[in-house]
């Protein structure tokens, strides 16, 4: 019974491990590799499709690779820090002959106020990830590293621990073995 048990913690171990390493992945390591970045939705404007609570991860579009329909994070105001993302509707030429985008959060029931810039645009959509928002809105970018570092090292700590006791184990011989006797006929 104890050995089941012992397997069955392990088995709990490991996937514990790999839901900590996917959710690190999806959050910081696969963004950053790529050229993401990650988002929070915040508001219900595209509940339908990305709830509160959605991490969006965005990469970097130049405004003319943008179509209608395609999802985007831009700042509300140039050079502000405050992001929406929400769905590209249309497009117009403005007087000055630079593009524009009309948006719309798909909940919403009439489009954004303004226009898109260019220099507003944060990217398009790249993947989204219901609920791991939530995890990623509680780390700023200096945490985010500091987490990544700290789990991975605690992770790389216990499989260490998890490979010497296995070995460990193998060594020991099995209290419940008896010495064979001799069986004299």
């Amino acid at each position: 019974m104890k050995s089941i048990a012992g397997w069955i913690g392990q088995v709990v171990s490991w996937l514990v491990i790999f839901a900590v390493l996917g959710v690190l992945a999806i959050c910081v390591l696969v963004p950053r590799l790529g050229g993401g970045t990650p988002y929070t939705i915040l508001t219900g404007s595209m509940a339908s499709s990305y709830p509160p609570g959605t991490l969006v991860v965005v990469r970097p579009t130049p405004i003319d690779e943008i179509a209608i329909g395609d999802v985007i994070t831009y700042q509300l105001e140039p050079g502000k820090p405050a992001v929406a993302t929400h769905r590209v509707i249309g497009e117009k030429i403005a007087d000055d002959g630079s593009t524009r985008l009309l948006t719309q959060g798909d909940d919403n029931s009439a489009p954004d106020l303004g226009s898109v810039r260019a220099e507003q645009i944060r990217g398009t959509l790249w993947y989204a990830a219901p609920y791991l928002g939530r995890a990623n809105q509680l780390l700023d970018r200096s945490q985010h590293q500091a987490a990544v570092v700290a789990v991975g090292s605690g992770l790389v700590i216990y499989a260490a621990f998890m490979l010497v006791s296995a070995a460990v184990d193998v060594r020991r011989p099995a209290a419940t073995e008896r010495p064979k006797q001799d069986v004299a006929a």
